[in-house]
């Protein structure tokens, strides 16, 4: 079965020239003019990887790329015409997992597509310290030791391991990890927080979830 990329990018010469160049190599390519329909078609059709534009026509790339993790660990990679460092840890901070700046050379991109793809099929692993997490695998060891999490609070530690040491205010959390819909004032972040620091101190895993007072939560670094 041919492996599903979906290119979302506005420019149709640049789309025309990516799809063949995919093609080529033996992918099926799904293309989309701006972020709604790759919304769309991503939730459709489930590509195996997607190469999203970060000047689309309706929604900022990082946005879309935001959207897309929410519900998918699918591999993005995203062009961009912007070069400064900032702004490519912004990209890699919304989910994206490598980007390539514009102009560049289509058989690069078909390179980066394929270690991606050699990736996802091995099955990403996040490693810190003695926690491990298989995101693909909805999976969490600990020392060996598996850490039986309910989905919301696979998602939250998976959230917070993606950039360990990094403090998420309870704001940030509710927006990424619950969509913004919990209602004001609501705790259900610290008694998931608990939830999980108990479950981990069960396996002897004691300050892995680092409270910051009045600001957040972070997972610390080894």
């Amino acid at each position: 079965m041919e492996q599903r990329i979906l290119l979302i990018e506005d420019n149709p010469d640049i789309t025309r020239v990516v799809q063949y160049e995919l093609e080529q190599a033996g992918y099926k390519v799904l293309t989309a003019p701006d972020g709604v329909t790759g919304l769309t078609s991503a939730r459709e059709n489930s590509p195996e990887l997607v190469i999203l534009d970060l000047g689309l026509p309706d929604f900022d790339g990082a946005e879309i790329a935001r959207r897309l993790r929410k519900t998918s660990s699918v591999p993005i990679i995203i062009l961009t015409a912007m070069d400064a460092v900032d702004r490519k840890v912004n990209l890699l901070e919304a989910g994206a997992d490598d980007y390539m700046t514009k102009p560049f050379h289509p058989e690069e991109l078909v390179a980066r597509v394929k270690v991606q793809l050699r990736h996802q099929q091995h099955g990403e692993v996040i490693s810190i310290g003695a926690l491990e997490i298989h995101p693909q695998k909805r999976l969490c060891h600990y020392n060996g030791h598996e850490v039986r999490l309910s989905p919301k609070e696979f998602d939250l530690l998976t959230f917070l391991a993606r950039q360990p040491g990094r403090v998420y205010s309870r704001q940030e959390i509710e927006r990424e990890v619950w969509n913004g819909e919990l209602p004001s004032n609501s705790n259900v972040v610290d008694v998931h927080m608990a939830n999980m620091r108990a479950k981990l101190r069960d396996l002897d895993g004691y300050g892995i979830i680092r409270t910051v007072r009045g600001i957040g939560y972070a997972l610390k670094t080894p």
